[in-house]
């Protein structure tokens, strides 16, 4: 089973960007891991990263059609875009929202509310990469449904 997982703004600067909060690890280094973690599970992963919200608005358009299950990291997008939520309100196939960090217990408020949530079986936050496993391994167990 394909699955893809889609991670939005500034993600692509993993390692550097605020290492504190969002730890060591780069995209590329994380793109493995989910490649491997989901051979391990029987699941054929693409990774893509973008920091333009019509490319990934697309992304889910595709996926929508052709059914195929999401891991979504959409970061500051979460919490702001109405686009977003219309987007992953049309998929039918599993959608895990993911968040390295726990954006309920940081300070600003506006982290707090998520467009993506309401439409996912699942919302993992605060796991930091592992996070990425724990939604992998959700799908598997869904079988894509």
């Amino acid at each position: 089973m394909r699955v893809l997982v889609l991670n939005g703004p500034n993600l692509g600067r993993l390692g550097r960007r605020q290492p504190e909060i969002y730890g060591h690890t780069t995209h590329d280094q994380l793109a493995a891991l989910c490649a491997g973690w989901g051979r391990d599970l029987g699941l054929e992963v693409e990774m893509r990263q973008t920091n333009h919200e019509g490319e990934l608005l697309d992304w889910l358009n595709t996926a929508a059609d052709q059914e195929t299950p999401v891991v979504l990291n959409a970061a500051a997008w979460t919490h702001y875009s109405l686009a977003l939520y219309d987007a992953c309100a049309q998929l039918t196939a599993p959608l895990v929202e993911v968040h390295i960090s726990e954006p309920k217990q940081r300070a600003e408020e506006f982290r707090h509310t998520s467009y993506v949530e309401p439409h996912a079986g699942l919302t993992i936050a605060g796991q930091g990469i592992d996070g990425y496993r724990q939604a992998l391994e959700f799908i598997a167990a869904q079988g894509g449904h």
